[in-house]
């Protein structure tokens, strides 16, 4: 691989979440099970109809290209892409080839950035559903006419790293920006792989097109194995032959779908029945000011902020629910000394990204909403009761649980269940004395050095007082009295 200079590109594919299609009013329903009930004539392409453009869709489209430093030209188009597939209804796709919403932007990866070529909008196309066994296929138009959003971006890529980390930092933009679920299972954003193979260093070799992938997981794979594939053909001596492929999940391959020697020819020309789009400047204005800060700004911030580590931010970042919460919870510790502050931020992020997380995911809580039991007063109080000792480890947990069924506050939780902890000093000596009593070669152990006598000692601690005794203390008490033996 070292002799050769790898070059990718992508092509990303996103359904816009709007109320209606794009050039009519049938609704943009994705979950719809029925199939051809959300349809009309607009979208199914019957003669005379006209079509409407769907204005919330165009301003989505101008949101994701400044929110990927694109140019938004003042003056842009649709254009008539014509070819035949049987899900394509009108016999050719409303699209944008020369005048895109967005142009020349950039989204920044690894520190490097990525050069977006255009962002445009057009239509999606109906699906196909294939009966298992049958010697036919079935179509269904329900999806025909969605608003779908393409992104290209230059041939910046250089390896299969970099283009996954491109698709997850898009799929992540798509959430902060509120433009699309873009649920890959669902077909809701799609990726495509452009990749080649060269001798020459800063020339493209051979271009190979990679469909349809629905899994930043199939990204890397795809890449990965479409790299030895022509290297092999290379190292033999073979030309790459220009082509379309398709990925197989289940045999981890890339399979030819068809060969182009040179780029198909849609003969596109401008859409008769649509305008032009004069983008006013200060439409663009406004949509600016409802951009949200971004991934990148927001996992800076959490490191700069609170003392996060990267894969901390990074957590938090991903899943924005959760970097919302932790963000509130750290509010009502606004007024603390710095060094308490960071403290508290740690601890707070490690017990969401922890025990918060897990619990989520143990009920099937996906958003942390209004209706979330645990207010993050409520959380904080329990960050707090884990830093002090108040609450053990063992404790915290039984407490939590009640939290996520009651929404109680840990203090109350604790009272109600007989879970103070042992803190009193004189009390901790005597149950410490009677360890020491009671374990005479756990003491000599350590007294030779052997520090799991020490962890075995707390142990019984813990166990003589049924957990209830304060971890941090027990330990200060137990080492004081060992030293004085």
């Amino acid at each position: 691989m070292a002799e050769y200079q790898l070059t990718i590109g992508l092509e990303i594919h996103v359904e816009l979440r709007t109320k209606s299609k794009m050039f009519c009013s049938c609704p943009n329903d994705p979950d719809e099970r029925n199939p051809n009930v959300n349809i009309c004539p607009i979208c199914l392409g019957h003669p005379g109809t006209l079509p409407v453009i769907n204005q919330e869709a165009v301003k989505k489209v101008i949101k994701t290209g400044l929110a990927l430093n694109c140019q938004i030209p003042e003056y842009s188009s649709f254009d008539r892409k014509n070819y035949f597939y049987p899900d394509l209804p009108k016999g050719y796709q409303i699209s944008q080839l020369y005048q895109p919403l967005c142009k020349n932007g950039f989204l920044e990866i690894y520190g490097k950035e990525i050069k977006v070529r255009e962002v445009h909008l057009e239509e999606d196309t109906g699906s196909l559903v294939h009966p298992l066994g049958a010697d036919h296929s079935l179509v269904n138009f329900n999806r025909a006419g969605v608003p779908l959003m393409e992104l290209a971006t230059e041939p910046d890529m250089n390896s299969a790293r970099e283009a996954r980390k491109f698709a997850e930092e898009f799929h992540l933009l798509m959430h902060y920006l509120d433009v699309s679920d873009a649920d890959m299972e669902k077909g809701q954003m799609r990726v495509e792989v452009n990749i080649s193979l060269s001798k020459e260093k800063n020339k493209l070799g051979t271009k190979v097109e990679i469909k349809n992938l629905n899994s930043f997981k199939a990204v890397g794979q795809a890449i990965e194995y479409e790299i030895k594939r022509q290297t092999d053909i290379l190292d033999k001596g073979n030309k790459v032959i220009q082509e379309t492929r398709g990925w197989d999940s289940l045999k981890g391959l890339t399979v030819s779908q068809r060969e182009k020697e040179f780029a198909q020819d849609y003969r596109y020309f401008p859409e008769p029945d649509l305008p032009p789009l004069h983008i006013a400047q200060n439409m663009v204005n406004e949509i600016k000011a409802e951009i949200p800060e971004l991934p990148l700004k927001r996992r800076e911030r959490l490191i700069r902020e609170y003392g996060l580590d990267e894969k901390s931010a990074e957590i938090l970042v991903y899943n924005k629910n959760l970097g919302e919460y932790f963000e509130e919870t750290m509010l009502n510790f606004r007024n603390k000394p710095k060094d308490e502050f960071l403290k508290l931020a740690k601890a707070t992020s490690d017990y969401i990204i922890t025990d918060m997380q897990s619990r989520l995911k143990k009920r099937g809580i996906t958003s942390i909403s209004g209706s979330f039991p645990i207010k993050s007063k409520t959380f904080s109080t329990y960050v707090t009761s884990r830093v002090t000792g108040i609450l053990s480890t063992a404790t915290s947990q039984t407490v939590l649980d009640d939290m996520f069924e009651t929404g109680k506050d840990p203090s109350a939780i604790i009272k109600e269940k007989g879970l103070e902890l042992i803190s009193d000093a004189g009390e901790l000596k005597k149950i410490v004395n009677e360890v020491i009593k009671n374990n005479p070669k756990a003491v000599e152990d350590y007294k030779k050095g052997k520090e799991n006598a020490f962890q075995y000692l707390i142990g019984q601690v813990m166990a003589t007082t049924k957990g209830k005794a304060n971890p941090e203390m027990a330990s200060q008490v137990l080492t004081k009295l060992l030293k004085d033996i």
